[in-house]
């Protein structure tokens, strides 16, 4: 059974790697994605893969903490993903695409975008209402992995409601319950990340 599930979420990773490249949002080998599975061990991508490209064998198993479990290499930033598994038991999938809009944003706003009074943010898990208020935090980029969780971990500690994050010059990250949620919330958030910069753009004196 537990080769099912893995050969499952072989499956949505490499659906989900096509849907996302497709619309430019992980150009050459950039970004990394994971879904966890029943007995808690992590399928997540291959270090150095074309995520338009997956195939079943550039899928790995990584364990709670983001060791791997085979020969292969797992991404530089499987600790920024682990780290959100453990933080919301309840999720089941981490996307991080290289999307042009998340890395502009982050030339343009300091440390955070505000997301508010738009109808599409109800595709965002438990927002009910356009009258929300949604912030995504920016981190400075670091090549020392285990720093940038640490400091994702302790806004997290902070603020309960995160739904995604960008890492400046970089791409962001979201997740959801599951990889059709996670896929969603990339979508809505890619879409308003360039209403804001088209806003920020009209406001610009």
């Amino acid at each position: 059974m537990n080769e099912q599930h893995l050969a499952r979420a072989a499956r949505q990773l490499i659906e989900a790697g096509r849907y996302i490249s497709a619309h430019g949002w992980v150009p050459a080998t950039s970004g990394n994605f994971s879904v966890k599975l029943p007995d808690g061990r992590i399928a997540i991508t291959v270090s150095g893969t074309h995520k338009g490209q997956l195939t079943e064998r550039d899928i790995m198993l990584i364990d709670a903490e983001g060791r791997a479990l085979d020969e292969r290499k797992p991404s530089a930033e499987s600790l920024l993903h682990t780290s959100i598994y453990r933080r919301y038991p309840e999720v089941g999938a981490v996307l991080h695409p290289h999307s042009p809009n998340s890395t502009l944003a982050s030339r343009l706003f300091p440390d955070r975008i505000v997301l508010e009074n738009y109808e599409l943010l109800k595709a965002l898990d438990s927002v009910t209402t356009h009258e929300a208020r949604v912030v995504i935090p920016i981190f400075p980029n670091d090549q020392n992995i285990p720093h940038l969780a640490l400091c994702v971990e302790e806004y997290m500690e902070m603020h309960r409601d995160v739904r995604g994050y960008i890492i400046a010059g970089h791409g962001f990250y979201t997740w959801g319950a599951t990889l059709s949620d996670a896929l969603r919330h990339v979508e809505a958030l890619e879409f308003l990340f360039d209403l804001e910069i088209r806003l920020h753009g009209v406001r610009k004196p």
